[in-house]
Parts: structure tokens; sequence; C-alpha cells
């Protein structure tokens, strides 16, 4: 039996019948996003924990809903990449060597900063969801590429709730 991986190599027996280049491709897709979601989530628990101003309280609110939406979905992906006979790999050492996304300051507190830090943070990873879309679907894995979609959408709606936070032209 071929080792398992998360990150995009040979993957363990599996009854699943998608390809075995399907599952390598959508194993590494989901594997990247995996750490991404990851570090996005530890992002928004950060100005969950840290927030600010005058609506602190509808923004903590806010921001503790997101964290724990990203939870419930990182979580689906990296059950997706067992699925498909791969090991995802969500420690800190891999989330810290393979995210795709900038450090998160550690030293903001008010709300705009935290709002624009974020909008930041969250379109990168739709961006970078919708490339996976794409090469999941090009693979042949329409069930990956309908749980990324998922993630996406749900993305998207988050980053427009942070960009109406933000005062205009920022």
């Amino acid at each position: 039996m071929a080792k398992p991986t998360g990150k995009g190599g040979s993957v363990h027996a599996t009854r699943n019948d998608l390809p075995s280049n399907a599952k390598t491709v959508s194993i590494g897709v989901l594997q990247a996003c995996l750490l991404d979601a990851i570090d996005l989530g530890n992002a928004t628990r950060q100005a969950h924990w840290t927030v600010r101003g005058p609506n602190f309280i509808a923004v903590h609110e806010m921001l503790g809903g997101f964290y724990g939406d990203l939870v419930t979905g990182a979580d689906d992906i990296a059950e997706r990449i067992v699925q498909l006979g791969g090991q995802p790999d969500g420690t800190s050492q891999a989330v810290a060597g393979g995210s795709r996304l900038p450090a998160y300051p550690a030293d903001i507190a008010a709300e705009q900063a935290h709002f624009a830090a974020l909008a930041d943070r969250y379109a990168a990873v739709g961006k970078a969801l919708r490339a996976g879309i794409d090469a999941t679907n090009e693979a042949g894995d329409a069930d990956t590429a309908d749980l990324l979609t998922g993630q996406s959408r749900d993305l998207d709606k988050k980053l427009w709730f942070l960009e109406a936070h933000l005062a205009p032209g920022k």
C-alpha cells in the first residue's frame, strides 16, 4: 500500500472510484486550501480577541461566528483529503511553512485595521479556492470542486460583510 500524504503525492487504497490522477490533484489542491483555511481562521480568531472600537460587541460576535465557520470548513477539507486516500497535515508547522497568506499583524486593535487586514486575506483565500475549483474540475473531481465552491461562496459573503464595515475607499 502506498504511503498516505496530504501533499498531493501517493494515496492509500480506497474504494472511491475517482481516477488516481484526479485524487492526486485534488489532494494537493485541498492540502493547500486546508493550510490557508487554518491560517485564515487563526487570523480571524486573533482579530476576534483583540478588536477594539465603538462596535466592539457586534464585531467580536461576528468574528467569532466567522471563526467557527472556518473551523468547520477546514474540517470538511481535511475529511475530503482522507476520503480521497490522503493524509491531511494541519499542524502548526505545516501552516507556518505552507500558508499562502502573509503573516497577520499581531499589533493591531482598531476595528478598521482588522477589517482591512481580514478583507485582504479573505479575498486571497477566495481567489485560491476559485483556482482550486478550476483545477479539481479539470482533473475530473466534481465533488471536490463542489466542496470548494461552497466554501468560496461562504468566504465571498464574509468578505462582503468585512468590506461593508470599511470606510469608503479602503
